[in-house]
């Protein structure tokens, strides 16, 4: 029998003027990175790094469920109201998570709509942050699918989820991860990974805003996998390329969920990545 480090537990922060009871998980002590999951998501995505004895040796490590997804309940009246996440609003969360918990200027690392908004918070939040790693990230995609199909009386919406982001996942991933990935999108919250991928598709705003982030001080870091199709490598380079100072990496026989569908593959690069941070620290 194995008991894993990690350790879960709840912080009740206030989001625009409403409490929320947010859970997260932490392992290991020194420089604080705060992870960010992908659409439709939990923070199950990052155990396997959170249990990496060699990251958190060093590295304190911090997963968080956003409001509506995995251990963290939607706020009261959600009944009464559709899901559809903002770019002001996934900021303010991450902020108050970050203020509740007394970080001191953690790096962020965020996979996908993760991604997205840690270049957000690159350009308007840098000195809250020690530097960015943003994984499958680009300044903007447009949707190939129609998100309505995630809510309907007649179709399973965490199945037809899953269905679709299965594309997207390497056919290097292990067998074993890749249902694991897909199980959390099976069982998301009705309407989520759709109220998740309205904020995806329609945050325009970073096209003019990659320019204004300042790297010298804060650097940014992207990664993408060679199998990304909503996040082609292509689309990372143009985003890297648009920020003074950014790097990029191509990460070979990985997908849209490289820290869950091929943990091991993941691995070095990740690592390579913290590395660059305290390089320029």
């Amino acid at each position: 029998m194995t008991i894993e480090d990690i350790t879960g537990r709840y912080v009740n922060v206030e989001i625009e003027g409403q409490t929320q009871r947010v859970y997260f998980e932490e392992a290991g002590t020194g420089r604080p990175v705060l992870c960010l999951h992908t659409a439709g998501a939990d923070t199950r995505q990052w155990r396997h790094l959170l249990n990496d004895t060699e990251v958190t040796s060093e590295h304190r490590l911090i997963a968080f469920d956003m409001p509506w997804h995995g251990k963290s309940l939607p706020p009261a009246g959600f009944e009464q109201e559709e899901y559809l996440l903002t770019t002001d609003t996934y900021i303010a969360t991450v902020l108050a998570v970050c203020e509740a918990l007394a970080l001191d200027r953690p790096i962020l690392a965020g996979c996908s709509m993760g991604g997205r908004i840690a270049l957000q918070l690159a350009a308007r939040h840098a000195d809250r942050f020690s530097g960015f790693i943003a994984i499958e990230a680009s300044d903007f995609q447009a949707a190939w699918y129609d998100i309505d199909w995630f809510d309907r009386p007649d179709a399973h919406g965490g199945e037809m989820g899953a269905a679709l982001v299965s594309a997207n996942i390497s056919p290097y991933a292990p067998d074993v991860e890749r249902w694991n990935t897909l199980w959390m999108f099976m069982s998301s919250g009705p309407g989520v990974f759709r109220g998740d991928l309205s904020f995806y598709t329609k945050d325009e705003s970073l096209v003019d805003r990659l320019s204004s982030i300042t790297t010298k001080q804060t650097p940014v870091h992207i990664l993408v996998g060679a199998y990304d199709l909503t996040c082609t490598p292509e689309d990372a380079k143009r985003t890297a390329d648009a920020i003074p100072g950014a790097s990029l990496t191509v990460m070979d026989q990985l997908g849209h969920f490289p820290m869950s569908e091929h943990p091991e593959g993941f691995r070095p690069f990740f690592i390579g990545a913290l590395g660059r941070m305290a390089a320029a620290a």
